[in-house]
């Protein structure tokens, strides 16, 4: 096995790449499984699926256009995040739906870097990530979901409490069901996009999902999950960059192992520790803001 000493590993943190690209993961950390716990509550595993294969198409177009690969892909998964927000109302309608964005963008992609002529490594490259590549527009985006998740979970918490947990009370509440949707669906599309060159799109659930899953172990309202959350990235950010700089080895499944490590060891912790957020969703609207 290949590994560093620690005056490398020291040496090697001092390097410009490497530290953007920490930086990224850090800031990942925030915004991102906040994304994961909109993805669990709202059920809708096929949309992170779809939006990896409308960023290749975004992608493929930036190639073929000149203009900037990932502010492609953003704009193509925002779009696609609003234009798919009125199937969202019940999972399975979602669901179809995502199949058939898949299969066309896909195709679409397929078609545009064949009759350009574009060399498809690069698009596809980012199937795998490449970390160390990050730059200044992607910190910049990652910054801004870092602020901009977490700030509507805290503005609006009782209003995304409701809508995870009955789509229906939440209407009956008062609550602007489809803006509401809409915006989650946007920022679940955005972030996806976003986090493609830190681990690659076929594991970008170990920025997103996993820490999600594991914060729903241990939280016992839906603020205190996202709080953990957000702490279980920061740890499983930090933890397997450090690790897979030390060892040599790519960071996107060193990243996705520690995830999953972490995802297991929650699920250790006795299940009448864990009193479900959604129980205090159903709460008469006064008692929520209490609700820690």
């Amino acid at each position: 096995m290949n590994t560093l000493a620690a005056a490398d590993l020291g040496a090697m943190l001092q390097l410009v790449p490497v530290q953007r690209a920490g930086t990224a993961l850090l800031l990942a950390a925030v915004g991102l499984p906040v994304i994961g716990v909109i993805i669990v509550g709202l059920d809708i595993m096929p949309v992170r699926f779809a939006m990896m294969h409308v960023a290749l198409l975004g992608i493929a177009i930036g190639l073929m256009t000149g203009i900037d690969p990932m502010l492609c892909a953003l704009a193509a998964c925002a779009l696609s995040g609003a234009g798919v927000a009125p199937l969202a109302r019940t999972p399975d309608g979602l669901s179809g739906a995502m199949g058939l964005l898949m299969s066309l963008a896909i195709a679409a992609a397929l078609l545009v870097l064949a009759v350009s002529g574009v060399n498809a490594s690069g698009a596809f490259a980012l199937l795998w990530g490449s970390i160390l590549s990050v730059g200044t527009a992607d910190l910049v985006v990652l910054g801004a979901l870092a602020v901009v998740v977490p700030a509507l979970f805290r503005w609006k918490r009782r209003d995304v409490a409701l809508l995870l947990y009955d789509r229906e009370l939440a209407e009956c509440s008062g609550v602007p069901v489809r803006f509401l949707t809409t915006a989650l669906l946007v920022l679940v599309a955005v972030a996806v996009a976003g986090a493609i060159k830190l681990t690659g799109a076929l594991l970008v659930d170990a920025l997103t999902l996993l820490p999600a899953l594991a914060a729903r172990r241990l939280g016992r309202s839906l603020w205190s999950i996202t709080r953990w959350a957000v702490g279980i990235g920061i740890a499983v950010n930090l933890t397997g960059f450090l690790l897979a700089l030390w060892l040599d080895w790519p960071p996107g499944p060193v990243l996705v192992l520690t995830a999953g490590a972490v995802v297991l060891a929650a699920h250790l912790v006795p299940e009448r520790r864990n009193s479900s957020w959604r129980a205090s969703a159903s709460v008469p609207p006064a008692s929520l803001p209490s609700s820690h």
